[in-house]
């Protein structure tokens, strides 16, 4: 038996990049995933995928999570179409700057939070009574070596992050008693935004990845998902509250992080 057979996943984010890669796993385990994605176009192809190439249910469900009323939509479409939720992948990420921390505006900082934090603390909230009411579920939270390593020039999403993985603890230690275990990640992969980073600092982004002990990005599906299934299966039962880094080492060696800008 698969180890998420009759088990409903949504994972935010869903159409690309870490999101995507997680999504075709949980599928492989065996569960309906329902495809949370603003982008219509990616969101709609990622479940088709799911549903083609690997027999999945699935459901696509066009999602702007800085929109707490989308958030609870989400929510409760998945349990009427598929009956539950029992994983919630929390990996959405709205895009932010890269700009000195002097020249940060309230609207960056706000829009990091609400996309990065708030996002996540709607989905829970939403999630929670479903979750209690099977006395099973899964939380899991991605998160980001930009906020551990204070990574510079994205504060909002440093920050967001950062507050996520505090979001990420709490929960696991106010639902432990409901059989909830809660885990955040903080992976390093070819991500949608590692992608437009390569694109725009070719040069620095092979020097960070030289950095990194095994020497390269993980692969969304093939090094990042796996990790998210496993605290998605009833194997991490036991495990709550962690912080997993899933990045070839590189939080061990911490990166030279430093693109130029214009004072």
């Amino acid at each position: 038996m698969k180890r998420l057979e009759g088990r409903v996943a949504v994972v935010t984010g869903a159409g690309r990049g870490i999101g995507r890669g997680v999504a075709r796993r949980l599928a492989r385990e065996g569960a309906a995933v329902v495809v949370a994605e603003l982008d219509p176009e990616s969101g709609a192809r990622c479940a088709k995928e799911l549903r083609d190439e690997l027999g999945a249910k699935v459901l696509f469900l066009r999602t702007d999570v800085g929109r707490k009323e989308d958030v609870l939509a989400m929510i409760e479409r998945s349990v009427a179409v598929l009956g539950s939720v029992d994983v919630l992948v929390n990996n959405a990420w709205g895009g932010g700057t890269t700009e000195r921390l002097e020249r940060k505006t309230d609207a960056m900082m706000e829009h990091g939070f609400r996309v990065g934090l708030m996002s996540a603390f709607w989905a829970m909230q939403a999630a929670f009574p479903h979750m209690r009411a099977r006395r099973w579920g899964r939380i899991v939270n991605v998160c980001s070596l930009n906020g551990v390593n204070a990574h510079m020039y994205t504060v909002e999403y440093n920050t967001a992050k950062e507050a996520l993985r505090t979001l990420t603890r709490t929960a696991a230690r106010e639902w432990a008693r409901h059989g909830i275990c809660a885990n955040a990640i903080c992976p390093a992969a070819v991500s949608v935004q590692y992608e437009a980073f390569r694109a725009a600092n070719p040069e620095l982004a092979a020097r960070l990845t030289a950095q990194n002990p095994m020497g390269r990005m993980g692969d969304p599906e093939e090094d990042i998902a796996p990790v998210v299934a496993f605290l998605a299966s009833d194997d991490a039962r036991y495990v709550t509250g962690n912080t997993i880094h899933a990045d070839g080492g590189g939080h061990i060696n911490g990166v030279a992080w430093a693109p130029e800008l214009p004072d």
